[in-house]
């Protein structure tokens, strides 16, 4: 068992190493300046594994049976998940007021059909569905919502519906009392919202599963993709693009953003928020830096026209 003797580290042909494999396997990517997180981590769960060295453990990850459980478990540590519910109260209210009924007017079968990927424990989806019954809007009927991730604990989490108080620093109280019951510290998620929520395991480095979703009307991936190099960042908003319907929309974080990494998009200057959307058929993508949104987008954050 490792005690307390010195902890190895990275040398800087293992920390490539390390650094390829993560971004091969699950689009992470550590520049130079996340050397010394990648190696604190790393160390951590080798200590926990009783593994000595980096060499030993970068074989375990690559060719051991178990490698990708142990990869599973390696991104629950190397990735952040912080989340709470009504995270960027201001897109949601814009999916629920504006997004949603637009689709439910167009001339289609079946519910709008939504995907939260990248869900972490679950607090996204799972604010969209409170929002919808607020709204008198009918999970089920008038949408359906399924969310993703790439970490087992934090599905196994999100199934379970228990949470903190650091979950509810957006929470209305109102909300709280009406969809969670309190009990020694813990909140625990109503059914009701529970059973509208389908979750799956989901590598966004593997678009061929997302035809099992079938065509989406919405997509968020919020604050995910700034976990991604610029080449990730396109191919995986590409592969969106290939189940988002025409018309449909994607929602990012409000850190993130689109420009040199695909076209494919054009912002959408909403009620309540900007977004992007994909363009109807035959419907060429706007050029951002001409619209009334991009001047807006420019203007909020100081001229730069990122989020």
């Amino acid at each position: 068992m490792l005690g307390s003797e010195p902890q190895p580290t990275l040398s800087d042909s293992e920390y490539r190493m390390f650094r390829d494999l993560f971004k091969a396997t699950c689009g992470l990517w550590f520049g130079d300046d996340s050397r010394f997180l990648l190696e604190k981590r790393l160390g951590r769960r080798m200590r926990q594994l009783e593994v000595e060295s980096f060499a030993t453990y970068h074989y375990l990850l690559r060719k051991q049976a178990g490698g990708e459980e142990e990869i599973a478990a390696i991104i629950d540590e190397l990735t952040t998940n912080e989340t709470y519910f009504f995270r960027e109260r201001s897109q949601l209210r814009a999916l629920i007021e504006e997004i949603i009924p637009e689709r439910l007017t167009r001339a289609r079968s079946g519910p709008v059909n939504i995907w939260s990927a990248g869900c972490s424990s679950g607090e996204e989806p799972y604010s969209i569905v409170m929002l919808a019954l607020e709204a008198g809007l009918r999970p089920g009927i008038d949408l359906r919502i399924h969310a993703s991730d790439i970490s087992r604990r934090c599905l196994a989490k999100a199934r379970e519906g228990v949470y903190r108080e650091t979950s509810f620093r957006e929470t209305p109280p109102e909300l709280r009392a009406r969809y969670f019951k309190e009990q020694d510290g813990l909140y625990a998620l109503s059914a009701d919202v529970r059973k509208h929520v389908y979750f799956t395991r989901m590598n966004l480095l593997e678009p061929a599963r997302f035809a099992l979703l079938g065509p989406l009307d919405v997509v968020l991936c919020r604050n995910v993709i700034i976990y991604f190099d610029r080449e990730t960042k396109k191919r995986v908003i590409d592969a969106f693009g290939e189940r988002i319907v025409p018309g449909g929309h994607l929602l990012l974080g409000h850190s993130e953003s689109l420009i040199h990494v695909t076209s494919a998009f054009e912002l959408a200057h909403l009620r309540s928020d900007l977004v992007y959307r994909k363009p109807q058929r035959g419907e060429a993508p706007a050029d951002p830096r001409h619209s009334a949104a991009f001047a807006a987008l420019r203007k909020a954050t100081g001229g730069s026209g990122e989020r």
